[in-house]
């Protein structure tokens, strides 16, 4: 989707936290101050309309624009637990619609592996990296073992991994299972347009109806919206043909071309795995890449589906990055400790 803005028009700016807001002598909102966070250097573009959307932690950002307002967001915690294939043979997924805690239970065949999930967990604040709880696991493993081919047990799962939902608060009510999943959009009297809630499913609806907010009240020409007939960057009319780099799409040429031009590329980083060099390599070039995280969780699915193969990997990833960044042996150690300290809470010990 952030190759599809960039084509569109749109500039990105990759690892640039936003620290706060402007406002012009009105009181409204005309642009943010943020931070390159690898130089440490503070800048502050300007913008007609500044959009909210920063999922479980939009509350945040609206505090900073008015210390004064209330809390849209219930935080709720949801896990996943992931095994091999052979937990659901074939290419259909399952759903049980009601479990004991009163939520759907679905599990997907995903990149080869087994997704099983999820949870419903209030929490009282989101945060960066969630930790799934004893209690989610047992409750995924206990439920599962009643669907799946074979009974899972602990030593089965190659990766755990929790998420938080933003969900818009309606009233006191306790279990955020019963709250809707719908998207809001709420204006601040400063201006500032705030969009929560919603699902992946849903994202280009959300898109458009914050997008026409924000051109209204920018006072922006009418102009039609194309997303519903625009195909995101990599669209490919038979991406199968292309194995396991399918999900590249259109781009996966491009990958075979490195994996040609250097032998070395085309070698796999973990035999569990089916990522190779060139990847690592494409993802620094054209995809903004710039952590082994950022390879290893957010180009490729490598810690979603395998913690354990993820952190075998990450020396590797390290010093491909290294090569292309620039980076020195320092550098190094300091990624690897990070991601280290990031994968441990995907183990299931």
């Amino acid at each position: 989707m952030a190759a599809t803005a960039f084509e569109q028009g749109a500039t990105l700016l990759n690892y640039a936290p936003v620290t706060g807001l402007t406002k012009d002598n009105d009181g409204y909102i005309d642009g943010v101050i943020a931070r390159d966070a690898e130089t440490g250097e503070q800048f502050q573009p300007t913008a007609r309309v500044v959009i909210n959307a920063t999922g479980a932690f939009s509350d945040d950002l609206r505090r900073r624009a008015d210390a004064s307002v209330k809390p849209m967001i219930a935080p709720s915690q949801g896990i996943h637990l992931v095994f091999d294939r052979s937990f659901l043979p074939g290419d259909s997924a399952m759903m049980v619609p009601h479990t004991s805690d009163g939520r759907v239970m679905f599990a997907i065949p995903w990149h080869g592996h087994t997704l099983v999930g999820t949870t419903d967990t209030p929490v009282p604040a989101a945060t960066p990296e969630p930790v799934a709880t004893e209690a989610e696991i047992e409750f995924i493993l206990k439920t599962a073992s009643l669907y799946l081919a074979k009974k899972p047990a602990r030593g089965d799962v190659l990766s755990v991994f929790a998420g938080i939902r933003p969900l818009v608060k309606s009233s006191d009510i306790g279990n955020t299972a019963a709250l809707s999943r719908d998207h809001t959009i709420h204006i601040e009297k400063s201006g500032l347009i705030t969009i929560v809630g919603g699902k992946w499913t849903t994202y280009r609806r959300m898109a458009e109806d914050c997008v026409n907010q924000a051109a209204m009240l920018a006072q922006l020409p009418d102009k039609a919206c194309i997303t519903q007939r625009l195909n995101i960057h990599g669209f490919h009319g038979n991406a199968r043909r292309f194995g396991a780099r399918y999900v590249y799409g259109s781009d996966a040429p491009e990958i075979e071309a490195l994996m040609r031009a250097d032998p070395g590329f085309a070698k796999p980083l973990h035999p569990a795995l089916p990522y190779t060099g060139a990847e690592v390599i494409w993802a620094v070039r054209f995809e903004m890449a710039r952590t082994v995280e950022d390879v290893l969780a957010r180009r490729t699915r490598a810690l979603f589906l395998n913690a354990k193969a993820a952190l075998a990997m990450s020396s590797c990833v390290a010093e491909l990055l290294a090569g292309e960044l620039n980076r020195d042996d320092g550098w190094k150690a300091q990624q690897l400790h990070a991601f280290e300290e990031i994968a441990r809470h995907y183990v299931l010990n």
